[in-house]
């Protein structure tokens, strides 16, 4: 396991390294800047604030001084160089910079206080997607074509076929507006979530739904489920500790890369029942130029969805220990 996570951990500085570089190129080669806005300003008040926030160095320069204790000036790259202040953040000794929209706040305060929220909203629409989609998976596969395995497979196919953002919308207008069983924006406790969440979870439960019942289908038909059943043990144990371990395999392969659509997916579900989560926070800093806060939010959720795959993997060969880590 030990080579296995060092490995791994290789390719996620790679990783953390060519995300933060293409995304700082790509942001700063947009046109305007965080500073534009409807009122004109004075060229002496422009210089101004180029000079405290140092966009006006060089890309080179911004680049190195934003990664960490690099300071690019006029003689080279060099350890904490030049006047030793930093404006623009340094990655590599965790400050993420400041925001240059919302003033008062670093990009760390600012993840720190919308995380936790962004993260409630995932935790409960992946709970509820993994117990729904567990559970009408293992309900279809054991009533294999009877009428529970149609309904089961055709609620599946449009959860998967419809957007989540188009599934929110009908919640808020029938779910919410017309029978006011839930609250329609906003953040102030766990009633907040339930639509949100539902709306966020439903397209992974549909998912769920699908590879459970092929999984268990797939493993109900080898033959050390026959052994075993041959062996006199009961269907519910044969079930449980023989066929369910084969069967999640599939689902598993998933959570990483669903741990990594409900995240992505929060951004559009967060903005629209106003959430004031992570999410809304990355759209908002992409609207404004805020090239700070965008750039952090991107390197959370990379370390995020590495971590996940990783956790992933390594769920692999407990539920499979033919699986070898150190060849993946």
């Amino acid at each position: 396991m030990l080579p296995f996570l060092l490995k791994r951990f290789g390719w996620f500085l790679i990783t953390c390294w060519a995300v933060i570089t293409i995304s700082f190129v790509l942001m700063r080669s947009v046109r305007g800047g965080p500073f534009d806005g409807e009122r004109a300003l004075s060229a002496e008040v422009e210089r101004a604030i180029a000079a405290r926030y140092h966009t006006d160095w060089p890309l080179s320069r911004q680049y190195f001084q934003y990664l960490g204790p690099f300071n690019l000036d006029e003689q080279g790259a060099t350890f904490f160089g030049g006047d030793g202040t930093r404006p623009l953040g340094g990655i590599l000794t965790g400050d993420l910079g400041p925001s240059f929209r919302s003033r008062d706040f670093s990009v760390n305060e600012i993840i720190a206080q919308s995380f936790p929220i962004s993260l409630a909203l995932g935790s409960v629409a992946l709970c509820m997607a993994i117990c729904v989609g567990l559970a009408a998976g293992l309900l279809s596969a054991l009533c294999r074509g009877g009428k529970i395995d149609v309904i089961v497979r055709l609620l599946a196919t449009i959860g998967i076929a419809v957007p989540n953002f188009v599934l929110a919308t009908f919640l808020i207008l029938f779910v919410a507006f017309r029978f006011d069983w839930a609250p329609v924006a906003g953040w102030g406790g766990l009633q907040h979530l339930i639509l949100p969440g539902l709306a966020l979870g439903a397209p992974f439960a549909a998912t769920v739904a699908r590879l459970t019942r092929t999984g268990l289908l797939d493993v109900l038909s080898e033959d050390y489920i026959r052994t075993a059943k041959a062996k006199g043990l009961s269907p519910g144990l044969v079930l449980v500790r023989h066929a369910l371990p084969g069967a999640l395999l599939p689902v598993v392969s998933t959570l990483g890369p669903a741990a990594a659509g409900i995240l992505t997916g929060s951004l559009v579900i967060e903005r629209i029942f106003g959430i004031p989560g992570t999410g809304s926070h990355f759209v908002n800093s992409a609207l404004n130029r805020d090239y700070t806060l965008a750039m952090g939010v991107t390197i959370l959720y990379t370390v995020l969805i590495f971590g996940l795959n990783t956790l992933v993997d390594l769920t692999y060969s407990l539920l499979d220990p033919r699986i070898e880590l150190e060849e993946s």
